[in-house]
């Protein structure tokens, strides 16, 4: 070894030791938050990492940002490969993966490296080019963000340019030592002229020192940028809780026994460590924000902000508290009321749009929920209108004052069989429709409950309902942070399935449906649960549902996708096909934000309860680019939805109509149930 190599070799060490001291640090931060186990279904969790992290599936669905960003961290990939290559060399000379690799294999991996530092350099000028001109909205930020990021970029172009350059001399200085693998790095020799050739190995070895130490410095400068997610964010991808159908989704259960001074989250300490990683694992991108219902209609929530607020007070507490040194200021703040506001936390729909778009996996809506609960646990603070629907649940079993007994009011002459009835008698139906408070008390939902009701009648389905036995499961206290009142309905609602032996729910509500099915299993509730949507898709497909053979009416129809049949469980044809097959001569239309990008209605997370006092109302932005589809009927799979849809519509003056999936089926049927329980022809 040289001089040269012993100089690098300490440099490397140096560079090495900090970055170790620096993550050590970063770590000990992160570790203030709780315990969150986070190793189970580790092949799961690998294969998230291989299509989220790896292939880049959530980062493209920006097509042209998208591609700019997984270049780039493509590039990155391949050209670490070469990096470490570079490093050993620094140390070992003549060290190169020739020694070890076939030949054809080893020139697929000097293109690999000039291709990619083409295609890197390419990203790099968009990226400025998209942030001086373009300037998206989402990614607006402070002057020090600002200058952050072009520091960053300006580092990877350099990286790259020094890359391509030293080859390029080093084919200057000893001709036909490049192979010609290295086309962008010969054609950038082949413009050099005829420069000497002791010029040519000085400049050679002055790009590679400027490469390598670079490296070193891009790898150090990352702790302290917000960048960081370079390092961490495969690790938040394998970590996170959003790979698997449902369970991406379920609220993390609370212990109310525990002995604990305070429940849910004021601080990050109070947090997990896993929240806490989600803050360093931030891009600050901005496409959780310029997707979420209420930021688009001028409310003050922004997730991107939620999630940077965590990151900025545990930059603050985190030191004061690892140190053990006295700062009282520092430690009188706390993540509530000094960075994150009530308002904000109030104002999300829990439409889980944010954590969809997340290219990085990072859950925002954990954060809202847990501090969401401290407010209401910890400190009573709530919404004064959410008040009557506390205490309504608690003492009605439903958000609404309305009577047990009236629960099975809706199917009176309609000879619907009821649990406890069929249980007296020694029988047991096939299903359980669970008619939800919504489908038993409120006027347009109960439309929806017949139609259903209709349907399974019709198909000589033997179902039953709860009656006044069925209770609300709690959803709506679990979304407004009201736990304790949750677990106490959740827990009776178990506590009344088991008593009957059910295994099979079928309900009409999205946000039931999701309730019992992906959340009920934490306190030992385990049922086959199917949204109507799916049930009746499975009906029509099996040829068990007569329709009139008539063409109908030619409906231009317009579906929104509920949030929590959506992105909480992935059910987005069934509805589709279902409107499809009931009605074959339908124009079904599709708002420029559907599907997995579908716009909030408005009413999930509590906010039904709540009123909107600031911007436009969620459901007039949501009515407003339905109706501009041209349809004249929208096509909902939820009485939340139904609801808010019809309000929309309503302020807008609009012809529109707004009907439920099942109300379309039904209206089609071609048996008609009557009183007493019979089905006749009913010819068109």
């Amino acid at each position: 070894m040289s001089a040269e190599n012993y100089t690098f070799l300490f440099a490397l060490v140096a560079a090495a030791g900090f970055f170790a001291f620096n993550a050590q640090r970063l770590v000990s931060y992160m570790l203030l938050g709780q315990a969150d186990y986070r190793l189970d279904r580790p092949f799961a969790r690998l294969w998230n990492v291989l299509r989220v992290g790896i292939a880049q599936t959530k980062i493209l669905r920006e097509p042209v940002a998208g591609v700019m960003h997984a270049v780039i961290f493509w590039g990155f990939m391949v050209l670490t490969a070469g990096t470490l290559e570079l490093l050993i060399a620094g140390v070992f000379p003549g060290f190169s993966y020739h020694q070890f690799l076939p030949d054809l294999l080893f020139r697929g991996y000097e293109a690999s490296q000039d291709a990619f530092a083409v295609f890197v350099l390419g990203a790099i000028a968009f990226a400025y080019f998209r942030r001086l001109v373009l300037k998206p909205k989402r990614l607006d930020g402070d002057k020090v963000e600002h200058t952050d990021a072009y520091i960053i970029l300006g580092m990877i172009a350099g990286l790259m340019a020094t890359l391509l350059m030293m080859v390029a001399f080093l084919e200057v200085a000893r001709p036909g030592s490049v192979s010609e693998a290295h086309f962008a790095s010969r054609a950038i020799a082949a413009s050099l002229g005829s420069i000497p050739v002791g010029a040519a190995w000085t400049a050679h070895r002055i790009q590679w020192w400027l490469h390598a130490l670079l490296v070193l410095v891009f790898l150090n400068y990352l702790p302290y940028s917000k960048h960081l997610h370079v390092v961490t964010s495969l690790f938040n991808v394998f970590f996170s809780n959003t790979a698997w159908k449902g369970e991406r989704a379920v609220m993390r259960p609370m212990d109310l026994e525990a002995d604990v001074a305070q429940f849910g989250a004021a601080d990050v300490d109070q947090l997990t460590w896993k929240n806490l990683l989600d803050g360093f694992s931030c891009t600050e991108c901005g496409r959780c924000t310029a997707v979420c219902p209420a930021n688009i209609t001028g409310k003050p929530l922004s997730p991107r902000k939620i999630i940077l607020d965590a990151r900025h007070r545990m930059m603050e507490k985190g030191p004061v508290v690892a140190s053990g040194i006295d700062a009282s200021p520092i430690l009188e703040h706390r993540l509530l009321d000094h960075f994150i506001t009530e308002e904000e936390l109030w104002a999300c729909t829990s439409c889980r749009a944010c954590v969809q778009e997340c290219p990085v996996s990072i859950d925002q809506l954990d954060v809202i929920n847990e501090m969401r609960r401290y407010l209401v646990l910890s400190e009573s603070r709530f919404p004064a209108e959410v008040q009557p629907a506390f205490e309504s649940l608690e003492k009605n079993g439903s958000p609404w004052a309305f009577a047990s007994a009236d629960r099975a009011k809706w199917a009176d002459g309609m000879n619907v069989p009821l649990m406890a009835d069929l249980a007296a008698r020694g029988e047991r139906p096939d299903v359980l429709f669970w008619v939800g408070c919504m489908g038993s008390f409120d006027d347009r939902a109960k439309k929806t409950t017949v139609a259903f009701a209709r349907i399974l009648q019709a198909c000589s389905i033997k179902f039953a309902i709860l009656g006044q036995e069925e209770h609300c499961h709690g959803d709506p206290a679990r979304r407004l942070g009201n736990e304790y009142l949750y677990q106490m309905l959740a827990k009776g609602t178990i506590e009344t399935l088991n008593r009957y032996g059910v295994l099979t729910i079928v309900t009409s509500c999205p946000h039931c449906f999701h309730q019992m099915g992906n959340e009920f299993p934490q306190f030992g509730g385990n049922y086959e649960v199917i949204h109507h949507s799916t049930y009746i898709e499975r009906l029509l497909s099996e040829g068990r549902v007569a329709l009139r053979g008539d063409e109908g009416n030619r409906l231009t129809v317009a579906y929104h996708d509920s949030c929590y049949l959506g992105r909480y469980n992935d059910i987005y044809d069934a509805p589709r096909e279902t409107l499809k097959r009931a009605l074959p001569v339908m124009t079904l239309v599709e708002p420029p934000r559907t599907r997995d990008r579908g716009l909030c209605c408005g009413a999930g997370g509590g906010r039904m309860f709540m009123e909107e006092r600031t911007g436009k109302r969620i459901n007039a932005e949501r009515v407003d680019e339905l109706v501009a589809t041209g349809a004249d009927t929208i096509a909902v799979a939820c009485p939340f939805c139904m609801t808010m849809m019809n309000d929309g519509v309503r302020a807008r003056d609009s012809s529109t109509v707004v009907l439920d999936i099942a109300e379309v089926v039904a209206d089609r049927l071609a048996w008609t149930v009557t009183g007493v329980g019979r089905v006749t022809a009913d010819r068109p």
